[in-house]
């Protein structure tokens, strides 16, 4: 399969590049600063900003399927989606944040007093593309939201999937590694499981 990954020079970006090239895909790896990529088999790196809708238009037309891995913003997300109805891309696959995960019924994960102010705003703005893809009625896209840790690890095949609501263990925790993250979008790729849907992995 031919997969655009916007953002991939990025943590997760990174990985999802590696797990793409293990499974045999071929990707187009786009970043402002694609150059540390070049050495890899089977991907191609272009330079790309998600904030500019006819260029990253551009870069992706032609795909399968385009992931992008980058800050959700406001401005970019609306760009990404622009740019995926105008090379008229199916799917849109979005690596999303924990903070718009349930925690309880109707109760997000940002909304609760205990939730680190540093990581809000990227959490709100994480809520608000997924909002904006849920009110596209004519763009294919899923949502991947990790645990609430997020962080570098082993890569263990050894996961739950969930909807709406944040996966936790029995001691409380809620976490993911990148490695296995990255599992779980080529997974969705491969058997579509979760079209217009957001979905979530943790251990």
């Amino acid at each position: 399969m031919k997969i655009a990954i916007i953002g991939a020079t990025g943590n997760a970006g990174t990985r999802l590049v590696a797990e793409a090239l293990r499974r045999g895909h071929e990707v187009t790896a786009i970043a402002r600063h694609p150059q540390k990529l070049t050495a890899l088999p089977k991907v191609i790196p272009r330079t790309g900003d998600v904030n500019e809708p006819d260029g990253l238009a551009r870069l992706i037309t032609g795909h399968a399927a385009a992931i992008t891995s980058v800050r959700l913003q406001s401005l970019n997300s609306r760009t990404v989606i622009a740019a995926a109805r105008q090379a008229k891309l199916k799917p849109l696959l979005v690596v999303g944040g924990a903070g718009s995960l349930e925690v309880a019924p109707g109760v997000q994960l940002v909304d609760t007093p205990e939730f680190p102010a540093a990581y809000k705003a990227e959490a709100l703005a994480a809520r608000d593309c997924l909002n904006a893809q849920r009110s596209e009625e004519n763009l294919e896209w899923t949502f991947l939201s990790p645990s609430a840790e997020f962080a570098p690890g082993e890569r263990t095949g050894k996961f739950r999937i969930g909807k709406d609501r944040l996966l936790t263990l029995p001691d409380g925790e809620s976490k993911i590694s990148m490695e296995d993250f990255a599992i779980g979008m080529p997974d969705e790729l491969e058997h579509a499981q979760h079209i217009r849907e957001r979905f979530t992995v943790g251990y």
